[in-house]
């Protein structure tokens, strides 16, 4: 005989479980009312829990916007690799890069004002910013990972070229977001296939340099 009782949850998965929750209604609140506009309590309010269940697993909204922004750009980060490791009959990685930032740039734009309001009150708050940077190394490091993994396929050992890879993951990083704003001012100046055109000018000086380097070594 079975029961269809729901599963009691373990406190972990009780506390993983809210904390899901808070997020998804933080996520849904700033994309209504914006950064400054959302409050804890309606964050709370939202996911249906009091203040203090909300503090009990944040610090704040900022903690709460930076969970989501982290979580976001490393999505993004696997996307990115998905593209690169995926099905070669697809076409060239590269053009798809290129269509993922036009996608994302088109269609995804609520959360870009959102990071705008975020930059802005962060580089105001010195402690904010740090904990911003903190939580961005995350995703830079997956795409140093990336960098790295690619460095190898083009059979250049690791350090051969001149910047580590967790440089060449911040160029690519700001490269990436650059594009997508330039192209929400200006979508004719950034064409689908400009990012992945601009990645293989990146990595041919990077191949460039370092056949420079041996020859000289």
């Amino acid at each position: 005989m079975t029961s269809d009782a729901p599963k009691r949850l373990s406190r972990g998965e009780a506390k993983a479980r809210t904390r899901e929750l808070l997020l998804e209604a933080a996520a849904s609140t700033f994309a209504r009312k914006g950064f400054h506009g959302a409050s804890v309590e309606a964050i709370a309010e939202a996911a249906g829990f009091s203040i203090g269940a909300l503090y009990a697993n944040f610090s704040g909204k900022e903690q709460l916007f930076l969970e989501l922004l982290s979580s976001r750009a490393s999505r993004h980060v696997l996307a990115a690799e998905e593209i690169l490791h995926g099905d070669a009959t697809v076409g060239d990685p590269g053009d798809a890069l290129g269509r993922f930032l036009v996608d994302l740039a088109d269609k995804d734009t609520d959360f870009s004002l959102l990071q705008a309001e975020f930059w802005l009150y962060a580089a105001r708050n010195p402690a904010v910013l740090d904990t911003f940077a903190e939580r961005m190394r995350e995703p830079r490091d997956l795409l140093a990972r990336l960098v790295e993994e690619g460095r190898h396929e083009r059979e250049a050992p690791p350090g051969a070229a001149s910047p580590p890879s967790s440089a060449v993951a911040t160029v690519v990083l700001a490269l990436f977001q650059g594009l997508v704003r330039q192209r929400r001012i200006d979508q004719d100046s950034v064409p689908p296939e400009l990012f992945g055109q601009a990645l293989r000018w990146l990595f041919a000086g990077l191949d460039e340099e370092t056949h420079q380097r041996r020859e000289r070594s």
